[in-house]
């Protein structure tokens, strides 16, 4: 990176990892991997933790109105919690559990060898019973010999159906005659109860685009994806050395980065594979519409640009300064971009866009979304330039 003609800007000795100060500035990659999953799976207690736009969605998916929407998140929490105590009242009888849409209550199953007593803790519990044949214990012993097979493509996919009391196969329905999977089925009925179904196609992965603003993880650090490239996409260099793997917003795999720097400069850019593709699109985490990437004009001092990210998500501001030498605590870092964007911990290597021209990934700042801020992007295109990549637009 050129360092000529740059206008260094001095500032607080900082940690990459940590809470921000309002007085310092810092790379923006800080989040705890642990503690965004744990923020990400916790299970929501009721309609009252329910978003605007899942209400919304249940209303268009399933045909109800909000105040029915919010009636069955309360009733499915409810039985979601009655689960394990239902479960330890049946015992060896136990037949399995699933909540019933229509009457917005659990139904347990219990076999025969229940007793009166055993019935009534169940439903104690706020369940309704079924009797049925087959225990859980059961239906799982006959769905693990059939993973022991060998199943050919005519198969799309087996398990347990409580409610049916069985194990049901899937086939494709123009496959069910095939020599191989009658075979299948037939040493699948050995193993225990089957069911066989049919279904109008395989099964196929339906894997995650690398969107700008998704969060992805390395190590313990959780970051954001920038742009899309032809092959993978760009983000900030302290996120990740070359060479270390990373892992999207669902923990699964994407691939690797092959080339970073930081400090002297804050960019990197990571390979996908392992099912992931390229989009050219940055979330607008319903605020604004996911927007489309068509270019990289660089905006000028004074434009608007906003800015996408795992932890804050959409924020706006202008840009104030270019070509600005950024001191951190690790080393200064040259030819940023000012902006009057917030950023947080977490948003490291996310979007910056202005209109539909991306414009670079976020290194660090200081301050907050809550009282304010800077934050500083590095160009994009000179790290398309400095390791021979072309932006993914549409």
């Amino acid at each position: 990176m050129r360092r000529t003609g740059l206008t260094h800007v001095g500032v607080a000795a900082l940690l990459m990892i940590g809470s921000w100060t309002a007085a310092g500035t810092l790379p923006a990659a800080a989040s705890d991997a642990g503690t965004a999953a744990s923020a990400t799976t916790s299970s929501p207690t009721g309609s009252e933790s329910a978003s605007a736009g899942l209400l919304d969605a249940m209303q268009r998916d399933f045909g109800l109105t909000r105040a029915e929407a919010e009636a069955q998140l309360t009733a499915e929490r409810r039985a979601t919690d009655a689960v394990p105590e239902a479960r330890e009242a049946a015992g060896s009888a136990y037949g399995g559990a699933w909540f019933d849409s229509r009457s917005r209550k659990l139904t347990v199953a219990v076999t025969a060898e229940a007793g009166a007593s055993t019935v009534e803790a169940v439903r104690s519990t706020g369940a309704a019973v079924r009797t049925v044949e087959h225990s859980a214990r059961t239906l799982d012993a006959a769905k693990s010999r059939i993973d022991r097979l060998d199943a050919p493509a005519g198969v799309s996919s087996w398990s347990v159906d409580p409610a049916a009391n069985t194990v049901v196969v899937n086939v494709v329905s123009t496959k069910k005659s095939d020599n191989d999977v009658r075979s299948f089925v037939a040493k699948a009925r050995e193993a225990g109860p089957v069911t066989v179904r049919t279904v109008r196609a395989a099964a196929e992965t339906f894997a995650a685009g690398t969107v700008g603003g998704d969060p992805y993880y390395t190590g313990n650090v959780r970051c954001s994806i920038g742009f899309s490239v032809h092959g993978g996409f760009v983000t900030a260099g302290h996120c990740g050395g070359a060479g270390a793997a990373v892992r999207g917003w669902d923990g699964s795999h994407i691939g690797t980065f092959q080339g970073s720097s930081f400090p002297g400069n804050d960019y990197a850019w990571v390979s996908v594979g392992s099912g992931w593709w390229t989009v050219p699109v940055v979330l607008g985490w319903g605020t604004v519409p996911d927007q489309l990437v068509r270019g990289s004009a660089e905006a000028p001092v004074g434009a608007s640009v906003c800015r996408s990210g795992s932890t804050t998500r959409w924020h706006c501001g202008r840009v104030l300064a270019k070509n600005e030498t950024v001191n951190y605590s690790q080393g200064a870092v040259h030819q940023m971009t000012k902006t009057s964007v917030c950023a947080e911990p977490g948003d490291s290597g996310g979007s910056f866009i202005s209109g539909d021209q991306a414009q670079g990934v976020t290194s660090g700042g200081w301050g907050n979304c809550s009282g304010g801020g800077e934050t500083w992007f590095q160009p994009v295109n000179e790290i398309l330039n400095r390791y021979g990549l072309t932006l993914h637009t549409a």
